[in-house]
């Protein structure tokens, strides 16, 4: 097919490696291979019994048919509730649009208030569909170099030096994928601070990972430590992390009214209302207690701890221990320069991450989709087991190297 047949907004992005991974994973598995896939940020514990009878509840009502575009009333006043209940923050139905994943949410964002020339501040290392969505839109995205020995964190520096006249929105999550850094309320402070000298930055708050958090204190949120910028502020998250909850496709969005009205009026005319079914599910999930999440981060907790132990026994990577999320970004700067047993130089990160799964049979992805390098992801989301299988099978590759 002609390139020429497809618009420039689609040629100039790339497909997502996660998508890309599990696809992968999925061949490879089809072809009778044993595969340790650490590559896939999804939770593999099963959505909670009470919200999955919550969504065959629904089926059973005849809950099965349009609803309004932003999302059913019940649904946007769980979602109002639970922003007060856990964040501190004061939201109205008319300012909450429920969202096929928060991806989405974050994508049609970006649709409605990014032009070409407008640049958009994406702290590296990244969620690697950040840029894309960046470029899909017509805009640029600026990419800051968040360091290791700052455990990944963007510095009021270095944000006070991305900003331009063109700066439209600065991306932020945390804890953060793909590194798990979490940020304390003076560290939000002190980002509050430069962007209250700079009022046309607008701020994208991806929250998905805010539960899952090793320090037993409770989420950070910029907009409690500085409500100045909550008219310049969208809110985004979703019920798919915390809840496990992926498939059921939700996601949400609060903020300013005409955002959500743009928001409400590009998803009239492209997907519509999310399911119903779905809705039904979440609006339970949200207004009930989350009895079941004390366990599963003590779970993320230990697994984190087992992986972070093992790696560091392996000579040339270094793996520091996250403060959140469900994801080591280990440095395997030690293994570039060697060679594999049939004489191939691993020369990047991406060669790294090759060798592991042809010869050691584990999937993780390489950190130059992440924006840093030498570095590569590996998910903590799935079981001890698999990670220490996963783990052993990594030194044992690395071991093959000279």
């Amino acid at each position: 097919m002609s390139p020429s047949r497809i618009s420039k907004r689609i040629r100039r992005i790339k497909p997502s490696p996660s998508s890309a991974a599990a696809e992968r994973f999925a061949a490879l598995r089809r072809e009778g291979k044993n595969i340790i896939n650490l590559a896939i940020g999804e939770p593999d514990f099963d959505t909670p019994t009470h919200i999955r009878q919550a969504g065959c509840e629904a089926i059973e009502r005849g809950e099965t048919r349009y609803t309004p575009v932003a999302g059913t009333l019940a649904l946007r006043q769980a979602i109002c509730a639970k922003l007060k209940r856990e964040n501190g923050l004061d939201y109205s139905a008319s300012e909450i649009i429920v969202t096929c994943g928060a991806k989405h949410a974050l994508f049609n964002a970006l649709s409605v208030t990014v032009e070409e020339g407008h640049e958009v501040i994406v702290p590296a290392p990244f969620w690697v569909s950040y840029p894309d969505m960046v470029l899909a839109c017509d805009g640029t995205p600026v990419m800051v170099a968040c360091r290791e020995e700052d455990d990944f964190r963007l510095t009021p520096e270095a944000l006070e030096a991305a900003i331009t006249p063109a700066t439209r929105w600065l991306v932020f999550n945390s804890p953060t994928n793909p590194t798990g850094t979490t940020y304390t309320t003076a560290q939000l402070r002190a980002l509050a601070d430069v962007l209250l000298r700079h009022p046309q930055v607008m701020v994208l708050l991806d929250d998905i990972y805010e539960h899952i958090r090793f320090d037993g204190a409770a989420p950070q949120h910029l907009l409690v430590v500085e409500p100045a910028l909550r008219d310049r502020t969208l809110v985004v998250n979703g019920v798919s992390k915390t809840y496990a909850m992926t498939g059921w496709r939700i996601g949400y969005a609060a903020g300013p009214k005409d955002i959500i009205a743009a928001l409400d009026m590009l998803q009239s005319q492209s997907t519509s209302g999310v399911s119903s079914v779905s809705q039904a599910a979440a609006a339970v999930a949200l207004n009930s207690e989350a009895g079941f999440l004390p366990e599963w981060v003590g779970l993320y907790r230990q697994r984190r701890d087992t992986a972070v132990r093992m790696l560091n026994e392996i000579p040339g990577i270094r793996a520091r221990s996250p403060g959140g999320a469900f994801y080591l970004y280990p440095h395997c700067g030690g293994l570039i320069g060697k060679r594999t047993q049939s004489g191939k130089l691993l020369e990047t990160d991406n060669d790294v991450v090759i060798h592991l799964l042809e010869a050691g049979g584990v999937m993780v992805l390489a950190g130059t989709a992440y924006g840093v390098s030498p570095y590569f992801r590996m998910s903590t989301a799935t079981t001890v087991e698999q990670i220490e299988e996963g783990c052993r099978r990594i030194a044992k590759a690395v071991a093959e190297l000279s």
